[in-house]
């Protein structure tokens, strides 16, 4: 079995290596406009087999880049990129595009096919004001196949005002309550098989709660098949799309939203299993109940 290892750029990035190739790359110090929402994200991300899960910058939505937690509506502030929605006015560019700075790690820890990654990190809107602080854990862990990322967060806010936490459609736009961490598909992926328990198709998956939802999806050049599933215990609803691009994750604030109060603190989790091969609902309902039972014990 190959070692999993850890590799650090100072300033730059984290990679995170299997053998001799690369499962992800986590990029906490990004260079990119005020306008995208400046804040760290995993990409490019492969299977075990070497496949790419994720897609960067892509022309449609700029501020979509690979796997990430965005929120686009922390009060009137922006953490997501872009556009904010506006009730009764439609999508309008304010200058509201806050940024999530990193504060410094915990831990870079790599062991017995396991890594760990312990990040703080700051919130500060466009105006400069510090409006919550984070600390996150990226976890990653070999699985044969598969492997599993889990993306945890600690938020808590030090911004002296209780912040409402929505979504487009809290705001007025019918489904479209993305906000949460998100997964942007490679171009390949468009018209992929949406998966959740008893359901098929985004279309019935959207804003719809279940304990996981997962995406299967085909190479170009290789023509392999690859699933991408997403765990989440506390069963949210869930935002995702197949076409015309492929787009998902949990989605905690879609239908109403979470008032943060001043000093309080919000935990989010999210397991992503990403595979070779094409999964279906037994294999996903097998995974879950196996092996993400035995990685919490």
């Amino acid at each position: 079995m190959p070692d999993l290892r850890l590799v650090h750029t100072l300033g730059e990035h984290v990679d995170v290596r299997w053998g001799d190739g690369l499962l992800f790359r986590y990029v906490h110090r990004p260079d990119v406009p005020q306008l995208e929402s400046p804040k760290p994200y995993l990409h490019p991300v492969h299977t075990p087999a070497g496949d790419l899960v994720t897609a960067y910058r892509p022309h449609d939505h700029v501020w979509h880049k690979g796997i990430q937690l965005a929120l686009p509506h922390v009060g009137p502030e922006n953490f997501w990129g872009g556009v904010t929605w506006v009730r009764g006015e439609g999508y309008a560019q304010l200058a509201n595009n806050g940024s999530m700075r990193h504060a410094g790690f915990e831990a870079l820890e790599a062991e017995d096919g396991a890594a760990r990654i312990v990040e703080r990190l700051e919130w500060v809107t466009q105006d400069g004001e510090h409006w919550i602080d984070e600390r996150r854990t990226l976890g990653a862990r070999m699985l044969g196949d598969a492997w599993l990322l889990t993306f945890a967060s600690e938020l808590r806010n030090r911004s002296g005002r209780e912040l409402p936490l929505g979504s487009p459609t809290t705001n007025g736009r019918p489904n479209a309550g993305y906000g949460g961490l998100l997964w942007r598909g490679p171009r390949c992926f468009s018209g992929g098989d949406v998966l959740a328990p008893g359901v098929r198709g985004e279309e019935a998956a959207m804003g719809a709660r279940a304990p996981w939802l997962a995406f299967v999806g085909t190479q170009d050049e290789t023509l392999r098949r690859t699933t991408v599933a997403f765990f989440d215990a506390s069963d949210p609803p869930w935002f995702v799309r197949s076409t015309p691009y492929a787009v998902a994750g949990p989605a905690p604030f879609f239908h109403e939203e979470h008032a943060l109060a001043d000093g309080d603190e919000l935990e989010l989790r999210c397991d992503v299993a990403i595979a070779d091969g094409a999964w279906s609902e037994d294999d996903v309902e097998a995974f879950r109940a196996g092996v993400l039972e035995e990685v919490a014990s």
